[in-house]
């Protein structure tokens, strides 16, 4: 008998990526090798009405079982998606959720899933991790509730919740070694080609907390600056993109951040270099590419009128402090 079971409900257009990194860490870890036979571990893919499933990409999943005993499993994981799916959940996975609540079964919220558990009512009193794309979707819909922005994952007792993405798999990593032991989940991990576990209270890759800001404007360019890092819009591009003249938004940003655009566009790249500099093995060249710089001196001096240092020397001072927490 597996030791360790867990049940996926998949919400209507559910992040397909969120849901196969949590899957194929239990996939890698319920067997020997890479020959996927669901030992330790098992999963089911349940729905209410067994109809396919299809996630945001439009790739369908077809649920293997219904809803039935909520207490058969270990953790119920709710896949989210589209932010505009979470109001649509079935009331019979509502119910069937609230079910698992009582008896205690942990619930695990992927990428939107906490939303999900919001608005089912099951997460009064917890704290929930959001994803810092969609912070402000949550904010508008939970009056009052302050959600973890800047964590990959949170677990706060029987409710476990995470960012999406590649988040999902940490998270499904730390549930692996809390049953099944840490050999098991880094051996998951080194199979996806992920270096090591992160723990819960790494940053996510997200929004700069020096950028945090109430003004809708600002927010709303700084997302626009964040989907085109790797090739920076001209400050009048943005301020068309949002309907606005140039210095109009300038003065947003000045009365918000006390800084120029250029300025918070550039905290925006230097955050996502080192971000790439600590958890990957890209060359300097390649990151400062990727984050907008035209070139690896641009970057270089950049970073260290910021930082104080270079990258690589970064890099290796970051390598080292992990060796030393390890």
């Amino acid at each position: 008998m597996a030791q360790l079971t867990v049940g996926f409900i998949l919400a209507r257009r559910f992040t397909l990526c969120a849901f196969a990194n949590f899957v194929d860490v239990l996939r890698l870890a319920a067997d020997e090798g890479d020959r996927s036979r669901p030992i330790l571990c098992s999963w089911r893919v349940l729905s209410p009405t067994m109809d396919p499933i299809p996630s945001s990409c439009g790739v369908a999943v077809q649920p293997e079982e219904r809803l039935g005993d909520p207490g058969r499993f270990d953790y119920l994981v709710v896949v989210g998606g589209l932010v505009d799916e979470v109001e649509r959940l079935h009331p019979e996975t509502v119910r069937f959720l609230a079910r698992a609540a009582a008896l205690g079964v942990p619930l695990v919220g992927v990428c939107t899933g906490s939303f999900i558990l919001h608005r089912a009512g099951l997460m009064q009193g917890y704290r929930a991790c959001v994803s810092w794309f969609h912070r402000d979707d949550f904010l508008e819909r939970f009056d009052g509730l302050e959600p973890v922005s800047d964590q990959i994952f949170v677990v706060d007792r029987d409710r476990l919740t995470c960012s999406g993405g590649i988040s999902s798999a940490h998270l499904a990593a730390f549930v692996v070694e809390r049953h099944l032991g840490r050999a098991r989940a880094a051996k998951s991990l080194h199979i996806m080609i992920i270096d090591e576990a992160m723990a819960a209270e790494e940053p996510q890759p997200g929004m700069p907390l020096a950028l945090a800001t109430d003004d809708a404007v600002v927010r709303k360019a700084l997302l626009l600056m964040q989907q085109s890092i790797d090739a920076p819009l001209p400050i009048g591009r943005l301020a068309e993109r949002l309907g606005l003249g140039r210095r109009k938004l300038e003065r947003h940003f000045r009365e918000a951040l006390g800084m120029a655009p250029l300025q918070a566009d550039r905290v925006i790249r230097l955050e996502q270099a080192k971000h790439l500099l600590r958890t990957t093995g890209r060359s300097a060249t390649r990151i400062a590419a990727d984050t907008g710089f035209s070139d690896l001196p641009h970057l270089i001096r950049v970073f260290r009128a910021a930082e104080g240092t270079t990258p690589e020397a970064f890099r290796r001072a970051s390598a080292e402090g992990r060796g030393g927490r390890g």
